[in-house]
């Protein structure tokens, strides 16, 4: 018994040392675990913190961009965790084991309480970039045909007159070959006596074209003064010219000449206290012309191409002394003349206009070839709707106003003077030439692009200070002056050479003279209206100074009267 007491009690030491250790490691087997329960629960928090930092981003963080769009399925937002299964487990069972993500579209989002989550990222990224500049500048590129109708009326038009004119011609070679009678004398007299005075006024009055614009653009002050005195004398010297031959014809005609003469004389008194205004606006308006070395290039190919169908007109005039009815026909060509002039004149605003209005509105170097082609194409159903009605609306303003101003205190003599300058007033806001701007840049229709030019003329109190502008007036003036010339140098020498072609040589010569000029003068009155009608758009922009500002000023503090008579309209 003494022998094995020692021995059992070394074997209850060595059982109790093995329990010992193996509770030692059992304890640091459940520490590993906690600790590896405890470190998941740890990175689902921080993932959790990590998605709700990424939705208090700015929208346009370009992480939070990234997210929005599906940029990257790693960030992909869990759907919330469930309340009744807290993050930490109260068992000891290890997490269950997690396959990696696959890339794939983002599950759709459980939509949460709005106490406890903000609203959906996507859509607000959205609202906020409904507008960006990508678009506003999509606009200024319209791939719409505006008027189409009126285009398709106008290349109608031409298409007629082309063939009619060529008919004519050959007419006038049938009767110059075929026949041996009257009709042939007369038309050789035509030919000898007639056609090389009115190429030689087509020449003339391209060089004065160019003379003109020119000289505008290098001595604006000068010149404004110098056009409405030139113009009163020209066509005063003309209409005297014309009486001195003492034929009924020229001296209807002269003593036309002569009566403008005193009504220009009149209006360039009248306007004396605008000119220094309007010079200014003159001086800042052609300033972006010298950025642009080939923006008069639209003007050589009018004015080249209004030439060679103002020579093929004439034969065609020529043509129709052998033809039914020659002072109609003559009539009809006079007006299907004008009114292709007219397009001519307006394709070349449409071209200077977008050019310079995409600088101002958008600080834009725009192509004047690309906008040129433009004109041709896009736009020109407008200028064919412009040149038809707006000198025919602006000639009726002018004496709807010429009635509001005579009529005085006397309302029985002129009861309806008021009603017609309303007329005409409702008239001119649907349709006017400063529409041409807004449909140059935006690619507008001209009555809605009419619409909003003058809405933005009454939104920045502009009405009073665009209505007593006179640069239209010294763009028509410089026509008139041109074509008085052409007159004095035509009748001089017809005069010499066969006295009874004089009153026609006169007539002829005045109408080329005038519409070539007004050609070339479209790019000025361009470059005004668009100074204008971008200003109004825009009147902080850095391209505009105070002058119009300190111009409304003035009149609203009655320290300028415009005398120009307008409706009133009623108070609110």
């Amino acid at each position: 018994m003494g022998a094995t007491d020692p021995v059992k009690a070394v074997e209850e030491r060595e059982n109790r040392g093995e329990e010992k250790t193996e509770k030692k490691k059992k304890k640091q087997r459940g520490v590993k675990a906690n600790d590896e329960e405890e470190g998941g629960d740890k990175d689902e928090l921080n993932h959790h913190r990590f998605l709700a930092n990424l939705n208090r981003l700015n929208p346009t963080n370009p992480l939070r961009i990234i997210v929005n769009n599906g940029g990257g399925g790693r960030f992909t937002t869990p759907p919330p965790p469930n309340p009744a299964q807290p993050l930490r487990s109260s068992s000891r069972a290890p997490p269950p084991i997690q396959t990696p993500p696959v890339r794939a579209p983002p599950p759709e989002e459980p939509q949460p309480p709005p106490s406890h989550s903000p609203p959906p990222l996507q859509h607000q990224s959205r609202s906020l970039f409904s507008q960006t500049p990508q678009e506003t500048l999509a606009s200024l590129n319209s791939s719409k045909y505006t008027n189409k109708f009126f285009l398709f009326l106008f290349i109608l038009h031409k298409i007629a007159a082309i063939g009619f004119v060529c008919f004519l011609v050959f007419r006038g070679v049938q009767g110059l070959i075929g026949s041996n009678g009257s009709v042939k004398r007369k038309e050789q007299r035509i030919l000898r006596f007639l056609l090389p005075q009115v190429e030689a006024a087509s020449l003339l009055s391209i060089v004065l074209a160019f003379s003109w614009q020119m000289a505008i653009r290098l001595w604006p002050e000068f010149m404004i003064h110098f056009i409405l005195w030139s113009t009163f004398l020209m066509s005063l010297s003309s209409g005297i010219l014309l009486l001195c031959f003492q034929m009924p014809a020229t001296d209807g005609v002269g003593v036309s000449l002569i009566a403008f003469s005193i009504g220009n004389g009149l209006y360039a008194c009248w306007v004396t206290r605008r000119i220094k205004f309007c010079t200014k606006i003159l001086v800042k308006s052609l300033e972006p012309v010298s950025k642009f070395s080939d923006l008069n290039l639209p003007t050589y190919y009018m004015l080249a191409a209004g030439f060679f169908w103002m020579s093929l007109w004439i034969f065609g005039v020529i043509g129709a002394l052998n033809f039914y009815f020659p002072p109609l026909v003559i009539i009809g060509l006079v007006l299907s003349l004008a009114w292709t002039t007219e397009v001519m004149r307006n394709v070349v605003n449409l071209t200077v206009s977008r050019v310079i209005a995409l600088f101002y509105l958008r600080g834009m170097q725009s192509s004047t070839r690309f906008s040129f082609q433009r004109a041709l194409s896009r736009n020109l159903g407008s200028a064919c709707l412009g040149s038809l009605f707006v000198p025919t609306i602006e000639a009726l303003r002018i004496v709807a106003r010429g009635l509001n101003l005579l009529k005085g205190e006397d309302e029985f003599m002129f009861c309806c003077a008021n009603c017609c300058l309303k007329l005409m007033t409702f008239i001119f806001e649907h349709g006017n030439g400063w529409a041409f701007v807004q449909i140059a840049a935006y690619g507008k229709g001209f009555v809605r692009a009419s619409q909003d030019t003058w809405k933005l003329f009454e939104d920045v109190d502009m009405v009073e200070v665009v209505d007593a502008d006179i640069t239209s007036s010294i763009c028509f003036l410089t026509g008139i002056c041109s074509g008085c010339v052409c007159v004095i140098v035509a009748v001089a020498w017809t005069h010499t050479v066969y006295k009874p072609f004089t009153a026609t040589i006169s007539l002829l010569a005045f109408f080329i003279g005038y519409l070539m000029t007004r050609i070339s003068m479209a790019l000025p009155h361009a470059c005004v209206s668009c100074y204008y009608a971008c200003y109004a758009e825009n009147p902080e922009s850095r391209f505009f100074d105070e002058t119009i500002k300190d111009r409304q000023a003035l009149i609203k503090n009655g320290r300028v009267v415009v005398h120009t008579p307008r409706v009133r309209r009623a108070l609110a």
